[in-house]
């Protein structure tokens, strides 16, 4: 006996509407070595410039083990590098290098012109308003 809902599968929406987005980035992405992850974390980094690792796990949303990992391979690949908090030697502090900066800003044009052709095609009205449902949406499932 199937189980009949009253509304759509809004988190399963929420993803296919993300892996649609990211079929527009993923190519370029891939084209330099980039995983999404990592991608997430450079973009934190180009926001913001040195930050606390577990800043960057929460804006890159990236668990900490994980984001171990995904650190290692990017300092490997000379694209970040981390070091003790000057301020407090408990904490990390991770900044992109001059190598990262650079894939930043390169990707940084790519994905504008993604952002700029979502604007043209839905409209800048809608896509302020999906912009702002999304973020009451979060904020109310926030814990």
């Amino acid at each position: 006996m199937a189980t009949t809902f009253t509304h759509r599968n809004l988190a399963r929406l929420l993803l296919q509407a993300r892996e649609s987005v990211m079929a527009h980035t993923r190519p370029g992405l891939r084209e330099h070595g980039l995983s999404d992850q990592q991608w997430r974390v450079l973009r934190v980094l180009g926001e913001h410039g040195t930050v606390e690792v577990g800043r960057v796990a929460r804006e890159a949303f990236i668990l900490g083990p994980s984001l171990t990992g995904v650190l290692a391979r990017m300092e490997r690949d000379g694209l970040v590098r981390r070091e003790r908090d000057p301020a407090d030697q408990r904490r990390t502090v991770v900044e992109a290098t001059a190598k990262g900066r650079r894939l930043v800003d390169r990707l940084s044009h790519t994905v504008a012109a993604h952002y700029e052709w979502l604007e043209t095609s839905l409209g800048k009205d809608k896509l302020s308003q999906l912009y702002g449902l999304l973020d009451e949406l979060i904020a109310l499932e926030a814990p």
